[in-house]
């Protein structure tokens, strides 16, 4: 253990760090993925620190992460093609007597792993532990694990955002007002991360909107897994929101959409008060698939449907797709990218199936034997790191890296643009599409000169576009007598 520990009547100079993803510093990808969001969670974690105490908070992503400062306390976010550089973080603060704090997603998965890094883990969220772990620092007898089992975000305060360097960022402007999700994926981490204690549960709403009013600009992205997974609050909080003028991006499920065509219109409701892109996790089009995978929220449900109903309202659509399931062969690639072309579907992120550890996909996997290996860094759904059922490994990566330059092509982009009704729609998709994937050097330049900030109206007016339907007459379409029921969630 560190030397030094605080106590009550000292200041504190606590340095939050996010390193950064294997991914993020390769020169085979473009940084413009991981200067997105900020690090909302250390920023959270910040919130709780008294006033006598100083926070630091460095994202390894957009800036360079200095080891020759001698903070009180270290806290490090860790994922799972960050554990390497986390824990070579970790040793190198710890060496020099500097108490060093673990936790996050990898943390909570292989907890044993983490420890031999730090002077504390944290597994699961930590709004209940950190609180608890700071008095004990504090007061010179620290745990050496903290495990969280009382959920809730009530009285949590707000985040540090002053901590946040916006200029840095495309999306400044994210925000979470949820944790978890409703449902359960054997592939997900969120069963892991949430063990021990309610795994969903949300802000209150007036909490969420006072959290949004403090938010500069007209942007917003909800980083929730599943904005719509409680109704009633989705409804009050979309109900709040009417009238700020926002423009915002989410994510949801098939079913929250085709469930909100009955009244309560829960669906016109976001639209009228800004919502215009949502992520949708289709994850394959084979229901076998999805069965084999407990993506059952997913079943017997028209995907097609689902899409025209966000595009008839609007609202672009960034469907997610899953490859290497037990039930893929070589053809699912194009099958996939065909299909998703087709339906005029926006953006696509494609991924590698990949079994993280803690999740039941990762225990299947490893008592079946077809886990290739445990190289943490390779965990980041790009490689494959098991054995496919109906394919080889080679064959798995091959056809990954093929569907995104199948889906991205120019030709497969003005197809997808053409099935919009009108040309506004048309030239919406394209400009949304081709300036997410065919104008990399731009973003490049603007990561280097740290402009990226200046692109934030493109992306405003990307959104907005031209020909989605009125404020006010989805207004009219979301508040009949029977949108005011109250939903169950």
């Amino acid at each position: 253990m560190a030397d030094a520990l605080w106590h009550a009547d000292l200041r504190m100079l606590v340095k939050f760090i996010l390193p950064a993803l294997t991914e993020a510093t390769s020169p085979l990808f473009r940084p413009i993925k991981y200067s997105l969001f900020p690090p909302l969670g250390l920023a959270t974690l910040a919130a709780y620190l008294g006033p006598e105490d100083q926070a630091v908070l460095t994202d390894e992503h957009v800036e360079r992460l200095r080891l020759d400062d001698a903070p009180d306390l270290v806290a490090i976010e860790v994922y799972i093609t960050s554990a390497r550089r986390s824990y070579e973080i970790a040793d190198e603060y710890r060496g020099r007597g500097v108490f060093v704090a673990l936790g996050g997603l990898h943390v909570t998965s292989l907890p044993e792993e983490a420890a031999r890094h730090a002077d504390v883990i944290f597994t699961g969220p930590g709004e209940d532990t950190w609180p608890r772990f700071l008095a004990d620092f504090r007061a010179g007898h620290p745990a050496r694990r903290y495990d969280s089992r009382q959920r809730s975000l009530l009285g949590a305060p707000p985040i540090r955002r002053d901590l946040i360097q916006r200029r840095l960022y495309l999306v400044p402007n994210s925000i979470v007002v949820s944790r978890g999700c409703p449902h359960v994926c054997d592939f997900c981490y969120k069963e892991a991360f949430f063990q021990g204690g309610r795994s969903y549960y949300t802000q209150t709403v007036d909490d969420a909107l006072a959290e949004i009013v403090r938010l500069p600009g007209r942007h917003l992205y909800f980083l929730d897994d599943h904005l719509f997974g409680n109704r009633r609050f989705a409804a009050a909080l979309f109900d709040g929101m009417n009238g700020m003028g926002r423009v915002w991006q989410a994510a949801g499920t098939v079913n929250s959409i085709l469930e909100s065509r009955s009244e309560p219109r829960l669906l016109e409701q976001a639209v009228a008060c800004g919502l215009r892109s949502l992520f949708v996790g289709f994850e394959s089009i084979d229901s076998a698939a999805l069965a084999g995978q407990r993506k059952y929220q997913n079943l017997n449900r028209d995907y097609s449907e689902a899409i025209r109903r966000l595009h008839g309202l609007g609202v672009m659509v960034n469907g997610s797709f899953v490859f290497g399931m037990d039930q893929d062969d070589p053809g699912v690639f194009d099958r996939t990218v065909d299909w998703a072309v087709a339906r005029g579907i926006e953006t696509a992120t494609f991924h590698i199936l990949t079994p993280y550890p803690g999740t039941a996909l990762y225990a299947r996997m490893a008592a079946q034997g077809r886990l290739l290996h445990r190289d943490w860094d390779l965990y980041d759904t790009r490689h494959t790191v098991f054995q496919p059922a109906r394919m080889t490994p080679a064959q798995l990566e091959a056809g990954y890296w093929r569907a995104y330059r199948q889906f991205y092509r120019w030709p497969a982009l003005v197809e997808g643009a053409m099935t919009k009704v009108d040309w506004a729609g048309r030239l919406r998709h394209f400009a949304y599409a081709a300036g997410w994937k065919k104008f990399e050097p731009l973003w490049d330049l603007a990561l280097r000169a740290r402009r990226v900030a200046r692109m934030r109206p493109l992306l405003e007016a990307v959104l907005l576009g031209k020909g989605v339907p009125q404020r006010s007459d989805l207004a009219a379409r979301s508040t009949s007598d029977m949108s005011l029921r109250v939903f169950s969630p």
